[in-house]
């Protein structure tokens, strides 16, 4: 379902709130605004909010870049597969499952997490076009997917290979270069209207 732009009062966030009773889910490509949405929305909500990457920094004491450097990419997926699976398994069988978690890029790519993520979670896709990614992800230095390449070509291509996986959510948000505030509350039409 495209999601198009609703303004929502407190009332109404509180409302669609308590109505949650799985994690919120948001997935796409580097860049699209995963983190920057999910902690906006999840103290709309006033649940806590997990970025993916963070959790597997934190459990794998290395950063990111770190983790492809020394072990490469298949252990790094392999990593993030297994830390998405507890955050998500944890909250939905706990007694507070309202929670955002914010994956990486490629994690909605693997069948393992994209049946989980699907089965038990609210599953956003947040999209943007290309240009837009290639801003976004020039103003940091942990990309590892980016090095040593045309960031306008690796996005693109990327974006063409992962599109399939992530059209499976059922919930899909443009997020354009204006203010996040817009994407926040095209986020919350759609999951009210997925409720």
């Amino acid at each position: 379902m495209d999601v198009q732009q609703t303004r929502f009062s407190t009332q109404e966030i509180a409302a669609l709130a308590r109505r949650i009773d799985r994690p919120i889910v948001l997935v796409g490509m580097m860049g699209v605004g995963k983190s920057s949405v999910g902690k906006r929305l999840a103290t709309l909500l006033d649940c806590p909010f997990v970025d993916a990457d963070d959790e597997i920094e934190r459990s794998a004491q290395m950063t990111i870049p770190e983790i492809f450097d020394t072990y490469g990419e298949d252990y790094f997926r392999d990593g993030e597969r297994r830390v998405i699976a507890r955050l998500v398994t944890e909250r939905a069988n706990s007694g507070k499952p309202r929670i955002v978690i914010a994956t990486g890029g490629g994690a909605f790519c693997n069948a393992e997490t994209r049946a989980l993520i699907l089965d038990s979670a609210i599953t956003i896709w947040l999209d943007s076009e290309v240009d837009t990614l290639v801003e976004r992800t020039a103003r940091k230095e942990n990309r590892p997917l980016l090095r040593g390449g045309d960031p306008h070509e690796i996005l693109g291509r990327l974006r063409e290979e992962r599109a399939p996986h992530y059209a499976q959510a059922p919930i899909h948000v443009t997020s354009g270069s204006g203010p996040h505030v817009q994407t926040i509350n095209k986020v919350l039409q759609g999951i009210s209207q997925w409720l």
